[in-house]
């Protein structure tokens, strides 16, 4: 085993002395060990539950004959970072978790991997570590939380109870004392906020990439079904380290087309962009962002979860969850890929029950386009991505006028004074990865935009990323970024912009001359944090479009 270089032999002796200080035993020193790596923390709802499942996955390790290790590593909720210069961190924190991992099962020579994780970056930044490690890992998502409930108002979630109830304040449309009891009630327990949003897509996606035991994403963090599968993958560890299965044997360039596939037919978080592009990197999988153009091109969207509408991940895993989904696409899936539970696709849709009123076969479904998309133009020449399922049909072409924002915060004053009317394209730059530094999302003023009613009759714009809350016309990932000086950076206001998802593609409507004489007067961009980590990251980071990798 791996972890014999730490305990074997006469001149491990010190190294055993201080595994017995830590209080393993004699005797389960020839047990395999097993790191349980735990995004625990009392910040983070999502999250407040593992000690429970770190409980599980430790017997279920034990019950194998494996020796437990339960280790930290930080986590951060986009929710509360949502909105100010916290946000900078939530991306940057995906490669700082991997390196942590990565660290702490190296040092110490771990025989394989738990890695108990939910929220946005953290599941991208375990997976990035487990294929830099390449030992036995299972994936545990904690699981999404349970529907708010407020006035009559039933399947509130994170976003329509708290950041669009915002809008609709504003716009008079509740009172404060209804803003309150809907803040009080939208997110009723601990878990992933209630849509498709980037932890539960993420969650979904790692199921499907095989990481992870069946129907793992979308039971709910308070179930007794998630502690049973917490305490399945502890067993099931041990299992892998004896047949020594490692996730470069379950992630592949075919699972990896799995999980594209899925995320375009789930309609997904845009952040998985980014993620599986950095995951493929860390394996070394090519997969580029031509795969999703390609693939955004030929699968259409077969459920619709919110934001794109009022279901929510306790209707999809009832629906039948991944299991379902993997049924739904039975002919478009690679069926042969590993999985941890031993398990392939053609395994596990023998035993899927789907409510196919919800997640129908792939031909039934009713939709036409991807649920996520690439568009390319001159105001994107590297590319940018949105969310096609968040957008309504009508708006599939927009065109409109722009109006600029150098951070989001001007552009969240502009809404909250009412100077974003109809027809405007609101643009906010120097949020990208070096930019911002670390690419902040725009929940705040999307989901104020469509607070506000204005969701289906303005665009915006950005080198920045959204949350997977998001709905409306909404483009980010903008590549080249403003900091880069990509021709986002030269737009000025009352220019036409062109959106046409149809045809993928974003024009800015102004001739090449009159964009090279504004380049001229272009000011070198510097950057806006001097020291630290986000220096650090900002001097370092690559672009959106292959995954803002460091």
């Amino acid at each position: 085993m791996r972890s014999d270089s730490i305990k074997k032999g006469l001149a491990r002796t010190p190294h055993r002395g201080l595994l017995m200080a830590a209080g393993v035993s004699r005797k389960n020193m020839d047990a395999p060990f097993i790191g349980i790596a735990s995004s625990f923390s009392d910040l983070v709802p999502g999250h407040i539950t593992m000690r429970d499942l770190e409980r599980q996955i430790e017997k279920g390790i034990h019950t194998a004959g494996g020796q437990a290790f339960v280790f930290g590593v930080p986590a951060i909720c986009d929710g509360i970072a949502m909105g100010h210069s916290g946000m900078r961190y939530s991306l940057p924190s995906r490669d700082l978790i991997a390196d942590c991992v990565e660290s702490v099962a190296s040092a110490h020579q771990l025989d394989g991997l738990v890695l108990l994780s939910n929220c946005d970056k953290i599941t991208p930044g375990m997976l990035i570590a487990a294929l830099r490690l390449n030992i036995p890992t299972i994936v545990v998502t904690a699981g999404p939380m349970l529907d708010g409930t407020c006035r009559g108002e039933n399947k509130l979630t994170m976003v329509t109870g708290s950041f669009e109830a915002v809008g609709r304040f504003r716009k008079g449309e509740i009172t404060k004392e209804h803003l309150l009891d809907m803040e009080e009630n939208s997110c009723p327990s601990a878990g992933a906020c209630q849509g498709m949003y980037t932890a539960n897509t993420m969650a979904c996606l790692t199921e499907v990439l095989g990481m992870s035991l069946p129907y793992c994403s979308s039971s709910s963090v308070v179930s007794s079904q998630k502690a049973r599968i917490a305490f399945e993958s502890g067993m099931q560890i041990v299992e892998l380290v004896k047949k020594d299965i490692k996730p470069s044997d379950i992630i592949t360039k075919e699972s990896m087309t799995n999980a594209i596939i899925t995320d375009l037919a789930l309609g997904g978080s845009t952040n998985t962009f980014l993620h599986l592009l950095a995951i493929a990197n860390a394996g070394g999988i090519d997969i580029t962002i031509d795969d999703f153009d390609r693939l955004s091109r030929e699968i259409h969207q077969i459920v619709k979860i919110n934001p794109s509408s009022t279901l929510t991940m306790t209707d999809f895993h009832y629906a039948g969850g991944i299991p379902a989904v993997m049924k739904a696409l039975k002919d478009i899936l690679n069926k042969n890929t590993k999985n941890v539970s031993c398990l392939n696709i053609k395994d596990i849709i023998k035993s899927a029950d789907a409510n196919t009123n919800i997640i129908p076969p792939y031909d039934k479904s009713g939709y036409t386009q991807s649920g996520l998309g690439v568009l390319y133009g001159n105001l994107a020449k590297d590319g940018c991505v949105t969310k096609i399922s968040g957008i309504d049909p009508e708006c599939y072409t927009f065109e409109g006028t722009a109006k600029t924002f150098d951070s989001e915060e001007a552009a969240m004053k502009a809404l909250e004074d009412d100077k974003i009317k109809a027809g405007d394209v609101i643009i906010i730059r120097y949020e990208g990865p070096v930019g911002g530094p670390g690419m902040r999302e725009m929940l705040a003023p999307t989901a104020l935009l469509v607070g506000k009613g204005l969701g289906k009759t303005c665009a915006l714009i950005t080198d920045g990323r959204f949350s997977g809350a998001t709905r409306g016309i909404c483009i980010g990932h903008v590549c080249p970024e403003a900091a880069k000086g990509g021709v986002i950076a030269l737009i000025q206001d009352g220019d036409g912009i062109k959106i046409d998802i149809p045809n993928r593609s974003i024009e800015l409507l102004v001739d090449g001359k009159t964009l090279d004489e504004r380049r001229k007067n272009l000011k070198p961009f510097e950057l806006k944090v001097k020291s630290g980590y986000l220096a650090k990251y900002a001097k370092n980071v690559g672009d959106a479009s292959h995954g803002a990798l460091v």
